[in-house]
């Protein structure tokens, strides 16, 4: 049987809807398969209140049409997820993508074939689709969990995961709400029931380091500046760390006074954006005084910000340094804890037992709700593809080959896994995600177009190459504070089996540094690959 396609995306986030395009221009016969009703990805499902960008949103959009560039204006510095799927649908109509998606499609096995060297991906109904190139656009933040907490589902009240937010309004007023998280989900939602609900209860296992995001909305001054100025935008976002308009500070903490570095972080503090996590002195992340710095100045701001002491204390953590997690960027929500209808619950000191009915039970109270908000984060990195089960030579299951942590080259191919082309998987440059994002397209999209002139149909990662970019992965991790903490950061989540143990689940060097191997195996006319 010949193939369907020649290639099948999994995915029509940000990443299948860029892969589409460029693949088309490659001539290929494309489908993209969507679990949703539209396009979008995170910004389809994330439709809880107060979901936005904490990347200024003229970095975050796509870059390679300079048409759409100008012809899209942003309302805000940090648009809203509303706007974000506006954008989102309007590069679908403009480049008339939906044509080769097919929506409400979730795809549940890819089973490479080795007789015919290629995929066979098989749907939830049944279907099964041939194509000689698999690539997925799965996200790194799309497999929600939720906790693990007896009586989860006998709870006669509304409930939702802040990742499958119903598409309809939620009304809180009047209503009796409990957020469970204080993640960055978490943190967006608080700040947003707080202001209509009667009665908001969170519970915190954790809590997070968060900063001020000030956003605003942008000028018509601002906005013909910021058209004109796309080409520099995108040119410091090649240039930074983690491709943000924000990176580190090359001095370090101890090089200057204890006056210069107050001011240093009063000046970052007041700033919109990320420059108070990745704008840093450059030793704030890796050494552990310099860390306390930084870190005392973030509990000092939360001390000044909430009223009642004690509950202040509850919310600055004791377990991890400041931006040794992710940090949530959120507009007043300490001060959320200062309203009479918000209720703060340490689950540390008081756990929860049981959901019931009616509510919550914890270990010295029962709590009677009419909804209940699971803020309670993703599987990250490797669970949207542990959901499918893709099998490789052999019928080898990439969950058994990552069972002791990813392996991978440059987050994109899997040794023993031909023709398997990953976008934003492990170990590749994350941070302002859309940058990253047109990166790995791009070089996905340049090997197959040098597949092409060269008459070559599969591709496959030597092992050795396999080996060399984990050692990279590994060094480059080495020494980072972020990595003895328990995070999504080193794949650790509570409430999935098997993930309780710490590993290098992501890349921590630069993007620059990242770009650069990846253009040497490309303008070395990848030999770290088998292609034939």
């Amino acid at each position: 049987m010949s193939d369907d396609f020649d290639a099948i995306i999994i995915g029509a986030g940000m990443s299948g809807m860029y892969q589409l395009l460029r693949l088309r221009q490659l001539g290929m016969r494309v489908r993209v398969f969507e679990t949703g009703t539209g396009v979008g990805g995170t910004w389809y499902w994330n439709r809880y209140p107060g979901a936005r960008f904490d990347s200024e949103s003229y970095s975050y959009g796509f870059s390679f049409s300079p048409e759409l560039l100008q012809e899209w204006s942003w309302s805000e510095h940090f648009a809203p997820q509303p706007e974000t799927l506006r954008y989102l649908n309007h590069v679908a109509d403009r480049f008339d993508l939906r044509r080769d998606i097919q929506f409400n499609s979730r795809v549940a096995s890819a089973v490479y074939r080795e007789a015919t060297r290629d995929w066979a991906v098989t749907l939830d109904d049944g279907s099964v689709h041939a194509a000689r190139f698999l690539i997925t656009a799965v996200g790194p933040l799309s497999a929600a969990t939720l906790p693990n907490i007896e009586g989860r589902d006998s709870f006669q009240g509304q409930s939702f995961h802040t990742y499958y937010w119903p598409h309809e309004p939620v009304d809180f007023v009047g209503k009796r709400v409990a957020v469970i998280g204080t993640g960055a989900t978490g943190v967006q939602t608080i700040q947003e029931v707080a202001k209509t609900a009667a009665q908001l209860t969170v519970f915190q296992r954790r809590p997070n380091w968060c900063a001020p995001l000030h956003n605003r909305p942008i000028t018509d001054e601002e906005q013909v500046q910021i058209k004109a100025s796309y080409p520099d935008i995108f040119r410091r976002c090649e240039e930074t760390f983690a491709c943000f308009l924000h990176t580190g500070d090359p001095r370090g903490t101890f090089e200057v006074t204890a006056e210069v570095r107050e001011a240093f972080l009063e000046r970052l503090y007041s700033e919109p954006g990320f420059g108070i996590w990745v704008g840093l002195f450059r030793d704030m992340l890796i050494d552990p005084a310099a860390n306390a710095i930084v870190s005392d100045f973030i509990a000092r701001k939360i001390r000044s910000r909430v009223k009642d002491q004690a509950v202040a204390e509850k919310l600055i953590p004791t377990d991890h340094g400041f931006g040794t997690r992710r940090v949530p960027l959120e507009t007043r929500y300490y001060e959320v804890y200062n309203q009479p209808n918000v209720t703060l619950v340490d689950i540390k000191e008081t756990p929860i037992e049981r959901i019931t009915p009616s509510g919550i039970r914890t270990s010295n109270a029962d709590y009677a709700f009419d909804i209940i908000v699971f803020a309670t984060g993703f599987d990250a990195l490797t669970g949207s593809f542990d959901r499918i089960d893709i099998r490789g030579e052999g019928g080898v299951t990439l969950k058994q080959k990552w069972s002791g942590g990813a392996q991978t080259l440059m987050g994109m191919l899997v040794e023993g896994f031909p023709n398997l082309l990953m976008l934003l998987g492990p170990h590749t440059a994350l941070g302002n995600i859309p940058r990253s994002i047109e990166y790995n397209v791009d070089w996905v999209s340049r090997l197959l177009a040098f597949m092409q002139q060269h008459g070559q149909r599969h591709v496959a990662a030597r092992p050795e190459a396999v080996a060399a970019w984990m050692t990279h992965v590994m060094e480059c991790g080495e020494g980072l504070l972020s990595n003895q903490v328990d995070s999504w950061f080193t794949g650790v989540n509570s409430n999935v089996e098997g993930k309780q143990t710490r590993v290098i689940a992501r890349y921590s060097g630069s993007a620059p540094d990242y770009r650069a191997w990846c253009e040497r195996i490309a303008a070395d006319g990848y030999p770290e690959l088998v292609l034939d």
